[in-house]
Order: structure tokens, then C-alpha cells, then sequence
């Protein structure tokens, strides 16, 4: 009875806690509560320095799009035998279902040159030579087509000069003839040539081209600092302290 205490009526009872957990300091709640905080509203994304790892990788990317702008572009002799081929075919043909066989020949090439274009870029330019002259055999396809109708128009004439036993007359149109001929088969030799010689030039162009490639792609790999250099460069750079800074000594 001794432990008994008797409050008066002004006075407050005060309550007892039954509940099994233990008070929290108000330091702890205030920690729980930052810590809600913090949850409820995520934090800002801080801008991060560039990793090692993201250096090598961007200067892996720039060596690979420096070496694809200095690649060397694929043998183009090929591209030169096209129209070579077409002017002989043309020099060769007799009648007209042949010129037009030639004719069609460098037509086809011509559209299988114009879609080569298109995915090999780098022999644009000996491309576009080649396909200009086979478009200079489909012009003169035609030409040959009314050399060859003159021709044909001059032998009907002979012959009928020769039936009228009009010998001075036939002997002067098979000599017009002969001449005709003759002119024409010079002509379309000096066409084959042309295209030949092209075909060389270009063949020459590509080589310098190529060599110019070369020695820029030397050039380059000399220059260019590589993976390796970039790795260094970044490992010296963390190493070396930075200038400016203090140094605080502690003395006891």
C-alpha cells in the first residue's frame, strides 16, 4: 500500500502506455521522416563524368570512321570491258538485226552500270566514263544503220548499171562503194580504240586515285591517336595532381 499515490481532483491522471514497442528517440524520428522523404521524391539525375570505358569506346568509334573514309575502294578494271566489247560487237555487225544486237548489249549495260553505281561508290567516276560511251554506241548504232542502207542503195545501183552494160557508171559506184566501206571500218576501228584508250586512262585516274589513298591512310594511322594512346593519355591525366591545390598539414 505503501506504493499508492492519491492525486487530487485538479490534477491530471497520467495515462500508462501497454503497447509493447519501445519510445523512439527525436533524433530517430527525424532520420525516419528524410528518409520518407527521400523515398517519395527520387533524387535529380547528377551529370557523371565519362568513364573510362565510354572513353575507349568513343575513340574506337572515331578510328573506325576515319579508317572507313580512308578505305580503299574495290578494283573497278571491270567497268572498262563493257564498252569495249559493245564497239566491237558494233564494228562487227553486217545488217541491221546486228546493229540492233549491239545496240540492245549496251543498253543492258548500260543499266546494270547505273545500279553498280549505286553500290559502288567509290568507282563512281570510272562508272559514269563507261556508261558514257556506251551511250555513244547506241548513237552510233544508228549512224551505221543508214551507212549501211547508203551502201545497199549503191550495190543495187552497180548492179543495174552493169545489167545496162553502163561499165564506166558501175565501175565508178563500185569505187564510191569500196570507198564507203572502207571509211567506215577506219572509223569504227578509231571507236574501238577510243574506248580502249579510255579504259586506260581510267584504269591510270583509279591507280593514282588509290595510291593518294594509301598515303593518306599512312598518314592517318601516324596522326590519329589509337585506343591504346587514348587509354594512357587518361590513365596519366588521374594520376597527375592538380595544380593549385593546397595542402593542409595537421599539426598536433
Amino acid at each position: 500500500m505503501s506504493d499508492m499515490k492519491v492525486y487530487g481532483a485538479g490534477m491530471a491522471v497520467p495515462q500508462r502506455s501497454y503497447s509493447n514497442e519501445p519510445q523512439k528517440s527525436p533524433a530517430a524520428a527525424g532520420e525516419e521522416i528524410k528518409k520518407a522523404e527521400t523515398i517519395q521524391t527520387p533524387a535529380e539525375p547528377e551529370e557523371k563524368a565519362p568513364t573510362l570505358y565510354e572513353m575507349m569506346q568513343e575513340a574506337r568509334e572515331k578510328a573506325e570512321a576515319r579508317k572507313k573514309s580512308l578505305q580503299l575502294p574495290k578494283n573497278g578494271s571491270q567497268y572498262g570491258y563493257a564498252p569495249v566489247e559493245a564497239h566491237a560487237r558494233l564494228a562487227r555487225a553486217k545488217n541491221h538485226a546486228q546493229v540492233s544486237s549491239a545496240s540492245g548489249y549496251a543498253r543492258r549495260r548500260i543499266a546494270q552500270l547505273k545500279t553498280a553505281m549505286r553500290q559502288d561508290s567509290d568507282n563512281a567516276g570510272r562508272i559514269r566514263a563507261a556508261i558514257n560511251q556506251l551511250q555513244k554506241v547506241v548513237q552510233r548504232a544508228g549512224k551505221k544503220r543508214r551507212d549501211l542502207d547508203s551502201e545497199r542503195l549503191t550495190e543495187v545501183r552497180r548492179k543495174k548499171s552493169e545489167q545496162k552494160d553502163q561499165r564506166k557508171e558501175a565501175l565508178r559506184l563500185r569505187q564510191d562503194l569500196l570507198r564507203r566501206r572502207t571509211m567506215r571500218v577506219i572509223r569504227e576501228s578509231g571507236y574501238i580504240r577510243e574506248a580502249v584508250i579510255d579504259n586506260q586512262l581510267q584504269g591510270q585516274l583509279s591507280a593514282t586515285q588509290m595510291e593518294l589513298r594509301e598515303q593518306a591512310q599512312a598518314l592517318s594511322s601516324l596522326t590519329s591517336p589509337t585506343v591504346d594512346a587514348a587509354v594512357q593519355q587518361y590513365t596519366a591525366q588521374m594520376s597527375t595532381p592538380v595544380e593549385g591545390t593546397a595542402e593542409i598539414n595537421v599539426q598536433a
